[in-house]
């Protein structure tokens, strides 16, 4: 199992911009630091809260303060670019990263970005096609390409610099669970970024949609491999739940107040059609939500129970939040590695069963006496 970070983010619009590049950059470092695998990076342009505008020069940056991290777009939003322009960026980025770079698409969700480009929502999945269609071609196919579409027409295309990993980088798409996207991740064989909190982050709606997934495949004469597949999660730890809750309390309702109710959000949190927002606090959120906040046992309690009732899914990815302090977020990230991947991934077992038989070998009187206490007894005497 992978472990990483899925990275909008989200900061709030007061502050610098500079600051915040800078800090962000610097979070990745620590996630190195603490060996997580990956990390995906968004793209959204207004708003005010999600920053990062190309994710792809992003990426750059971060690659030349880490060494073996991998790095992802989380996602390019196909309809705002000519996808040539995609493919050609991320071979590049691919070879400046020596091999670490992701590519993540999608169809774009930001209100605020849809109408500032004066798209038409009900063509954005058809643009995404299309444009994934393009970008898999060049990074797939030996030659130069034709391609006459509704939206993009080329004749006799192709990269001059090739992806540096063969046949190319990791391609994934991020999902709510829509049986479109399924459906394209199952014809092209790519990897999931499966955006499970709310009503998808329960044992049911992840078996439920891991069966859609494989179904999908076996339609389109493919294999859903189980470690394409990223649960995406918003996770915060404490040494105790109650503090964890009390670091996050206050920043979060101010996220979801100040942005994402404004963007079309608010029903997700809602206890009833048209609750009023001031009636929503943390714990209806959380519980609508299907937040993580707690220690670093419940974390792994929940995540096994997901787990084993999915059948195993390939990663989590966490949502860093700017929730709270930089230093109780890097506290959270350091729980979560010391305590929460150990247990999901088995690399402490070793170590248990060694304490296990030492305590069971003492209380039984089974371990031999050192010299040291050989002695000690014989003064005794």
């Amino acid at each position: 199992m992978k472990f990483g970070f899925f990275l909008m983010p989200c900061v709030h619009h007061g502050e610098n911009p500079t600051l915040v590049f800078e800090r962000k950059l610097e979070l990745i470092e620590y996630a190195e630091s603490l060996d997580f695998d990956e990390v995906w990076t968004g793209e959204h342009h207004s708003g005010g809260w999600e920053i990062i505008p190309a994710p792809d020069i992003f990426i750059a940056a971060a690659a030349q303060r880490t060494k073996r991290i991998r790095l992802g777009t989380g996602v390019v939003n196909l309809p705002y670019h000519n996808p040539f322009d995609v493919a050609e960026r991320m071979a590049f980025l691919d070879h400046l990263t020596y091999g670490r770079a992701m590519l993540g698409v999608g169809s774009g969700a930001l209100l605020t970005d849809i109408k500032m480009f004066g798209l038409d929502p009900t063509k954005q999945r058809a643009m995404m096609d299309e444009s994934l269609e393009v970008i898999l071609r060049l990074f797939r196919e030996d030659g130069p390409i034709t391609h006459e579409g509704e939206y993009w027409q080329y004749k006799e295309i192709e990269l001059q610099v090739k992806p540096f990993q063969d046949p190319h980088m990791p391609v994934a798409i991020a999902s709510i669970g829509s049986r479109h996207t399924i459906e394209l991740a199952a014809k092209n064989e790519l990897m999931l970024l499966h955006l499970g909190f709310g009503q998808g982050a329960t044992p049911e709606a992840l078996s439920t949609f891991w069966g859609r997934v494989e179904e999908n495949a076996a339609e389109a004469g493919t294999v859903a491999r189980r470690e394409d597949w990223r649960f995406v999660a918003y996770i915060h730890l404490a040494d105790t739940p109650e503090q964890a809750w009390a670091d996050v309390d206050a920043g979060a309702m101010r996220e979801l107040k100040d942005y994402f109710f404004h963007i079309g959000h608010q029903p997700l949190y809602e206890d009833y059609p048209g609750q009023p927002a001031e009636e929503i606090n943390f714990e209806q959120a959380q519980r609508k939500a299907a937040w993580m906040v707690g220690d670093p046992d419940q974390c792994i309690r929940w995540l096994k129970e997901l787990n084993e009732a999915a059948g195993g899914f390939g990663g989590v990815l966490l949502i860093p939040t700017e929730w709270t302090s930089t230093e109780k977020l890097y506290h959270s990230l350091d729980l979560f590695a010391r305590y929460v991947v150990p247990e999901l991934t088995g690399s402490n077992r070793g170590m248990k069963r060694s304490w296990e038989r030492m305590v069971a070998d003492s209380a039984a009187g089974a371990l031999p006496v050192s010299p040291s206490q050989a002695e000690r007894l014989e003064r005794e005497r």
